[in-house]
């Protein structure tokens, strides 16, 4: 029975450091561009260009 209180005390601490990763990451400001991601799928990609001579 005694695992279990461990494992819970573990589990709490895990979660409490991604959630503190989490807050940390929307501070910094990385989910600030919601505009960018929408339209990116409309530029093209820069086309290759073969530069090899035969």
């Amino acid at each position: 029975m005694s695992a279990f209180f461990i494992l819970i005390g573990i589990s709490i601490l895990v979660a409490g450091s991604f959630l503190a990763a989490f807050l940390w990451s929307v501070k910094s400001g990385q989910y600030d561009d919601d505009y960018t991601p929408s339209i990116r799928m409309l530029f093209d990609d820069a086309k290759k260009t073969d530069t090899t001579t035969k």
